[in-house]
């Protein structure tokens, strides 16, 4: 299916998907992929579809959301592979203008080196960055990617693009189960230069292509929040699959507690604030520990909760 959806995004709001590439071509083998094992590792671009078809596709699908009255925030390319190696990707975009709807593309970064690529990303309004290591022996074990790619040049692309792009600039760092050393620490100097409008820290959250894979301990992802916070203010967020309402207060204290920390952790200043508010005591995040879906952590002398992951639960 070239187009489907809209499906609710944090990011995008409801987004309607685009799938410009066949299963599971791409320039990267990452092992913690949750579409499967890359079928075709490329990274020569080339045309997959005739760009008026998918036209006619995602018109279609336009149409019949319209016609139940749902909105569509995004119009995303979003496909089973790297969206950039779609030769045929500017066209697209040129006319899905048509449409009068705002075009976002989700790409892992690994063709941004090339002066098309980037041409082709610049017609869109959200682009989303793939950024999970800095350091070529890290990158090459994560994302396994073409072995003729190169991660400066692909660095030295991102750093391009952004001093070009006047729309929206997101970056995605993928935490797993590795040693990273002084890594994220690497990545969050890069992000300081790359200046993102959001960097998103997020886990695996469906079955990855390498089954030894796992999401990095609660610990190292609040390291990373840390220390990305302090290169970016609070354009950092988590991207940890909580399903529920991360956005706006429900008047319910425990669902706003686990929402707020699914996003990013709280201070515990801020979480006796928040009870005080609500009229409850500190007993309901003991409870909350107890049943083990809220994790205390120490960062720099001061001390932060966070929703923990489905995966440590008992």
């Amino acid at each position: 299916m070239l187009a489907f959806g809209p499906v609710p995004s944090r990011r995008l709001g409801k987004s309607l998907g685009v799938n410009n590439i066949p299963d599971k071509v791409c320039s990267y083998a990452c092992v913690y992929c949750q579409i499967g094992r890359t079928l075709s590792m490329e990274i020569e671009r080339r045309p997959f579809y005739e760009p008026e078809f998918i036209f006619e596709e995602v018109s279609k699908k336009v149409g019949e959301t319209k016609a139940r009255g749902e909105e569509i925030d995004y119009i995303t390319f979003v496909p089973d592979g790297e969206p950039t190696l779609d030769v045929n990707l500017g066209l697209e975009v040129e006319l899905l203008r048509e449409l009068e709807i705002p075009l976002a593309i989700l790409t892992n970064s690994s063709l941004i080196w090339r002066e098309d690529v980037r041409n082709d990303l610049l017609a869109f309004d959200f682009v989303s960055l793939k950024l999970d290591a800095v350091s070529e022996s890290l990158w090459r074990r994560i994302d396994r990617p073409h072995k003729s790619l190169s991660l400066e040049r692909i660095l030295d692309g991102m750093l391009a693009f952004r001093d070009d792009f006047n729309g929206t600039v997101v970056t995605e760092t993928m935490l797993i189960n590795v040693n990273y050393g002084d890594e994220l620490e690497r990545i969050a100097d890069f992000l300081a230069e790359l200046k993102p409008d959001r960097a998103y820290i997020a886990i695996p959250t469906r079955p990855p292509a390498e089954k030894w894979v796992e999401p990095a301990d609660e610990e190292i992802i609040n390291l990373a929040y840390q220390l990305f916070s302090e290169r970016l203010g609070e354009r950092v967020e988590y991207l940890i699959g909580y399903e529920g309402n991360a956005f706006a207060s429900t008047g319910n204290v425990v669902e706003d507690i686990l929402s707020i920390t699914a996003v990013h952790p709280m201070r515990e200043e801020a979480l006796k604030e928040l009870l005080r508010k609500n009229n409850a005591d500190w007993s309901v995040v003991e409870g909350l520990l107890r049943e083990g879906k809220l994790i205390r952590l120490n960062y720099r002398g001061g001390t932060f909760y966070m929703r923990a992951l489905k995966s440590r639960k008992s």
